[in-house]
């Protein structure tokens, strides 16, 4: 989007300010507790937005200013143009992401917990080892974020990897950072059980499901086929004496969940449910979001669980993300948790096709 078009945007922001503020005056909207939820948050985007707007303006004048004396043939400004103009440029650029990503409508899943699945695909060992890695990565992520997350089933191997882990991370932006993990992450290193220093390449799928709330969704009874069994931890030690681990099974559509996280039945058939709704709508939004979304960059709620979005190669230390053409190398950084700059520029990416329709 040209810096024209994001001016003239950013210009109504004030307005539409003016109209929230009515809004959360307004003793309807008050006494609604989702309504007053939702039009709290969106005041509180545009008002960072007025910030964020004020400095990219300055940014503009800058860079023009920085370019005009750019050619002067004093050697000690031409010097500090130099050093600067790039830092003035990043600093734009950046700042245009953060824009986009706030500009954006609201979802009706933000502010909900996330459900995240994280399964080894092709690579034996080594994929599982990649695939803790990931569930690293994330959780330190969502430790420097204060983000509360819940583990809920997860089948580890002996040499420290994981085979599939399911957790549930709790926070009010939680979803709008990590809607787009969805996807087969790919990585590109030598092995640890490589004794010939050859690199091998492995894979990880990650599926992101936003919780929904209990109500929504209505299942019967019978459409349910319910199995208790012995929790176990890696190499079939069991965890528990008692049958307590639950997996549920949803007869129409096929979709099975289990749970074994807690030593009550009870609690682990609970927090299957709950797994298992928000996996019924996700059917749903997939449906719709493959009518609606096809020519976007990213998609949410594709239910395509194949696709490679992501390279992880250590020889290099680069991280890629294929579906926006992002590269870095910091790979060192981000699988540390360090991931602000690569969801920016994934938000940023969404907006703009959001916008483009709109």
């Amino acid at each position: 989007m040209n810096q024209q078009k994001l001016l003239d945007i950013l210009t109504g922001v004030d307005n539409r300010i003016a109209v929230l503020e009515e809004q959360l005056a307004n003793p309807a909207v008050i006494s609604d507790v989702n309504l007053m939820r939702k039009t709290s948050r969106e005041y509180k985007k545009l008002n960072e937005l007025i910030g964020f707007r004020e400095r990219y303006r300055e940014l503009i004048k800058q860079i023009a200013e920085d370019k005009e004396l750019a050619g002067s043939d004093d050697t000690e400004i031409a010097q500090i143009i130099a050093d600067e103009l790039p830092k003035l440029q990043d600093e734009r650029e950046k700042l245009e992401q953060k824009i986009l990503s706030h500009l954006v409508p609201s979802d009706p899943s933000d502010g909900r917990p996330v459900i995240v699945e994280i399964r080894a695909g092709t690579g034996g060992n080594e994929a599982a080892l990649f695939a803790g890695e990931l569930f690293r990565m994330y959780s330190r992520y969502a430790e420097e974020h204060s983000w509360k997350i819940e583990v809920i089933d997860s089948n580890e191997t002996e040499l420290g990897g994981v085979k599939e882990i399911i957790f549930v991370i709790t926070a009010a932006d939680v979803y709008e950072k990590m809607r787009f993990e969805s996807g087969v992450h790919r990585v590109q290193r030598v092995p640890v059980t490589e004794s010939g220093g050859r690199i091998h390449t492995s894979a990880a799928s990650v599926a992101v499901l936003p919780e929904v709330p209990q109500e929504e969704i209505d299942i019967r009874t019978d459409d349910l086929k319910i199995d208790t069994y012995r929790a176990s931890g890696a190499g079939g030690q069991h965890v528990n004496k008692t049958d307590s681990a639950v997996r549920i099974t949803h007869i129409p559509t096929g979709i099975v969940v289990t749970c074994q996280a807690e030593r009550s039945q009870h609690k682990n058939r609970a927090m299957a449910m709950r797994i298992l709704k928000s996996k019924i709508a996700e059917l749903t939004r997939a449906e719709h979001a493959q009518k609606t979304a096809s020519k976007r960059k990213i998609q949410v709620g594709s239910g395509d669980r194949s696709e490679k979005i992501r390279t992880y190669n250590f020889p290099q230390n680069r991280i890629t993300d294929h579906r926006i053409g992002y590269t870095a190398y910091n790979l060192n950084y981000a699988i540390d948790g360090v991931l602000d700059e690569l969801f920016d520029a994934l938000q940023a990416a969404w907006a703009e096709d959001i916008l483009s329709e709109l």
